[in-house]
Formats: structure tokens, C-alpha cells, sequence
């Protein structure tokens, strides 16, 4: 039986092995799917913050819903570079996201960490959110950019060597993966390219989004 949310503790060291990109698909649908139950770790000077990646979603190749789609730019390069590096960008006004470049260098595409679960670093993160409702803290890439302190100063680094930002294998074994339409989007709406672990507390999204 999965624990309750409010019993994980906010004061622990995981050991955490580094993936490596020879480990990640090159693939951006396997790589989406192949996430879930991976770490994504953040380095600060007062310590780190962990989270278990719990919800991801797809946005391959010629997808009209990626940013991608548009072709390079500027602002979009990161998404051509070879998989693993991270895609930040801002987006509504108000929030940053993370995408994950998914395909081989020049091509753009990249899969967008939805939700985490917190592991590691939740009184910061609580800070950073203004909040002590845990399942708040990372539950949607809007929050969990703002718990994890992410945003345009990360564009590009490589999650696979990088010091500040950097993805880890899994920490405990995963749980059934469920896929599903993406959300939030109106444009190839009927693509079951979300990914997430059923019954996580900490999935965005509605109830039955989670199950």
C-alpha cells in the first residue's frame, strides 16, 4: 500500500546514480515512457532537492503540438541538441517549464516533465512555493519549476553530466504506467503521448487522469 503523502519524510540523503545518455532512448516516446520512476536532481549551494519523475509527456517529431514544429530558432535550441539536455522556457506569463531533448543532435523534439514526487529538499521547496501542502510542491511543470528553482539559467545544460541540474536512476521500483492524451494543449489533441505512474498521488491533472 503506498504510504501517505504526508508521512515522506523532508530530511533524507538518497543514493542516487547519475543516468547516463548512452542509457536514454533515442527515441522521444520511449524516452517519455522510460522516465517515469527516474529522478531529476537539482543542485543548490545549501543542498539538493530530489523528486521522483511520476508524469511525463511526449512531443516527437513533427507534432504540431511542440514547440519544435515551428523549426530552430534562437529561443528553441536546445530542443536540436542531442538527447538529454534540458529545454527551459516560459510560458502563460507567469511559469517556467522543462522539456528534455529527446532525438539525435539537429533534430527537435523533447518530452516535458509534468510531475514529480518530492523526495528530497521539501523545506526548500516549500519556501519556493509558499506552501506546506506537500502534494502542491511538484504536482504540475509549472510548480515543479518554481519548487526545483528552474528557469532560463538551466537552458541547455546536459542532464546527463551537468552539476546544477542532472537526471538519476530510479530510487525505488516503479508502478504500473498508465498513457494517455495530453493535457492543456489544442493541437493533436488525440495523441496518447502522457505517461505517468497509476495511482501516484503526486499526477497532475484530474482524478481519473491519475488511474
Amino acid at each position: 500500500m503506498r504510504k501517505d503523502p504526508k508521512q515522506i519524510p523532508s530530511r533524507i540523503t538518497l543514493p542516487i546514480k547519475r543516468l547516463r545518455r548512452s542509457e536514454l532512448p533515442v527515441d522521444t516516446l520511449a524516452l517519455a515512457k522510460y522516465l517515469i520512476g527516474k529522478t531529476l536532481v537539482r543542485e543548490l549551494p545549501r543542498g539538493r532537492l530530489v523528486g521522483r519523475i511520476v508524469e511525463t509527456e511526449a512531443y516527437p517529431v513533427g507534432d504540431a503540438a511542440g514547440h519544435a514544429f515551428g523549426g530552430k530558432t534562437p529561443s528553441r535550441h536546445s530542443l536540436f541538441l542531442p538527447h538529454g539536455h534540458a529545454y527551459v522556457y516560459f510560458t502563460y506569463g507567469s511559469c517556467f517549464m522543462m522539456n528534455v531533448s529527446s532525438e539525435t543532435v539537429g533534430v527537435g523534439a523533447g518530452v516535458l516533465i509534468r510531475a514529480l514526487e518530492p523526495l528530497e529538499g521539501i523545506t526548500f521547496m516549500e519556501r519556493r512555493r509558499r506552501t506546506h501542502r506537500l502534494l502542491d510542491l511538484t504536482r504540475g511543470p509549472g510548480r515543479l519549476a518554481q519548487a526545483f528553482d528552474i528557469d532560463k539559467r538551466l537552458d541547455g545544460l546536459n542532464l546527463c553530466s551537468g552539476r546544477k541540474i542532472w537526471l538519476g536512476d530510479s530510487v525505488r521500483s516503479t508502478g504500473p504506467v498508465g498513457k494517455s492524451i495530453r493535457i492543456g494543449i489544442n493541437r493533436e489533441v488525440d495523441r496518447l503521448y502522457r505517461f505517468y505512474e497509476r495511482g501516484n498521488p503526486f499526477v497532475s491533472g484530474l482524478k481519473r487522469m491519475r488511474e
